[in-house]
């Protein structure tokens, strides 16, 4: 998706070509990337061999000490690779020791690809690269198998308690072990989605969103439905609401958990259980909150019409969403044929634009049916956004001098300098809230005007349940639940398969 053909895409709008978001990534810091709907099709359920990576996985390291000349290999994207001389200046800036070079490699824009790449690396034993950037969908796999640095037992513990004050929880939860709770990386930057929508057509349509605080106050499912509804046959717009519901990963990791979670659903019970442990733990999927969260669903599609209509909504969005994932779901929101859409930071950046919709484009939290204090299980209720970004980690299996020099290159990642600094080169969200209240982060272009928004969506970011069994697990989830939306099992048919499903998988893991 990240590698999306331009040419296959609608005319929209003001056209906004893939090359041209690129350069305004490099130019202005938009590189939000769809980081947190591409998962690996192998979220290392099958082990893959164990390397020789957990020989010395805990011991401690000194990022004061080194001394002499060194330089630590870093596996990123191409666009950090693109962007080293900046990458580097900001590093310098935030204190980085003149002694210790970074030597970027350039890893494929796919995550799987990453994903096996380093797969590769550390089950040989590989010694370089040094630091690996992981995605927050698929660190844990490699943090049970052993096969990264333990940073908890292995940084200062001044390091890794400012991880665990600071950074969005959300995102700290994907980079520590299931079991022991002990940090394996240090988040680099985490990646919401909101819901974008047309503020022209709907203020056009007698509502207020500046005086309702639409931007922070997330509404109802109810109201957003019906608030889509009235603004789309007052302003004659072809379609109400778009987002992704194709069977894949996106699905299963993103709508789907956004629209369960808030409904106060759960695939496993309480968020305790999304990373464990396997075989142990209650399989929810087919309890009133996600029956629910499924006919709404169906009703945004099919209208009162389907037999299992939800009273009270409306038909908002068209059938090609069972089809749909990032960009074809985008295209007639760019083209002015949508009122809203779900979609990743990447999509404000690009349509609010000032060649694009400009300030007539609102940014949403996504809305909720109950809050949390109705919702059963802990954890779910309120406008729930499903969790994407990356992290940085070090391979257990270079020599302890190259992992002083990269503890010292986390160090300094971990700075408030450096994490803004990488907000307006890349557009990575920094990973402390709290420097989103900052006058410099307001000022990067287009993203600067949606913090808070994006602070309430990190604020309440809900990470896919990842597991060694989540790739099995999530590609039967996206088919039952693509198949329920399009009719072809009833709610209660598909979500009483897919919990005997997930429970097989479960045991058998």
């Amino acid at each position: 998706m990240v590698d999306a053909d331009p040419r296959d895409r609608p005319k929209r709008r003001s056209s906004i070509s893939r090359r041209r978001f690129v350069q305004a990534a490099g130019a202005s810091g938009v590189a939000m990337g769809l980081a947190g709907c591409i998962q690996s099709q192998d979220d290392g359920g099958d082990g893959g061999g164990n390397g020789s990576g957990g020989n010395n996985t805990s011991e401690q390291l000194d990022p004061e000490g080194v001394e002499g000349d060194i330089t630590v290999q870093w596996a990123a994207d191409s666009r950090v690779a693109d962007n080293s001389d900046r990458i580097v200046e900001a590093l310098r800036s935030a204190g980085l020791p003149d002694n210790i070079s970074v030597d970027i490699l350039a890893g494929s824009q796919v995550t799987d690809d990453r994903q096996s790449q380093y797969q590769t690396w550390l089950n040989s034993g590989q010694e370089e690269p040094t630091l690996l950037m992981t995605d927050s969908g698929w660190t844990i796999p490699f943090i049970v198998r052993d096969q990264l640095q333990n940073l908890g037992q292995s940084l200062p513990s001044e390091m890794t308690s400012q991880v665990e004050d600071n950074y969005f929880g959300a995102s700290v939860e994907t980079a520590k072990h299931p079991d022991s709770g002990d940090l394996y990386a240090i988040p680099l930057f985490p990646d919401f989605p909101t819901v974008l929508y047309r503020k022209d057509l709907v203020e056009e349509a007698g509502y207020d969103p500046e005086g309702q605080n639409w931007a922070t106050e997330s509404m109802t499912w109810k109201d957003f439905n019906n608030m889509v509804a009235d603004t789309m046959e007052q302003t004659n717009t072809e379609m109400g609401f778009t987002f992704q519901a194709d069977a894949y990963e996106g699905l299963s990791c993103c709508d789907f958990n956004e629209f369960i979670t808030g409904w106060g659903g759960a695939y496993f019970g309480d968020h305790d259980n999304l990373f464990g442990p396997v075989g142990d733990r209650p399989i929810t999927v087919n309890e009133e909150p996600v029956l629910q969260s499924i006919r709404m669903v169906r009703t945004f599609i099919h209208g009162q019409d389907d037999e299992h209509s939800l009273e009270g909504y409306r038909d908002i969005s068209p059938e090609a969403v069972l089809q749909w994932a990032e960009d074809p779901s985008k295209a007639p929101f760019d083209n002015g044929n949508a009122v809203a859409h779900r979609n990743w930071p990447y999509a404000i950046v690009e349509n609010g634009e000032e060649e694009n919709y400009g300030e007539d484009l609102g940014v949403m939290p996504i809305p909720y049916a109950v809050t949390p204090d109705e919702a059963e299980y802990e954890g779910t209720g309120g406008p729930s956004a499903a969790l994407g970004g990356w992290h940085i980690s070090l391979n257990p299996n270079s020599g302890t001098e190259q992992k002083n020099a990269a503890a010292a290159i986390i160090q300094t990642m971990m700075t408030d300098e450096f994490n803004l600094a990488m907000f307006e080169v890349l557009g990575w969200i920094p990973p402390k809230p709290e420097l989103l209240n900052s006058d410099r982060a307001a000022e990067v272009p287009v993203i600067g005007r949606y913090l808070e928004q994006l602070r309430v969506a990190g604020e309440n970011a809900v990470p896919r349940p990842v597991t060694a069994v989540w790739s099995q697990q999530s590609d039967q989830i996206s088919s039952e639940v693509n198949s329920t939306y399009a009719q072809q099992k009833s709610p209660e048919d598909a979500m009483s398969s897919l919990e005997s499903t997930l429970e097989q998988i479960e045991q058998n893991a």
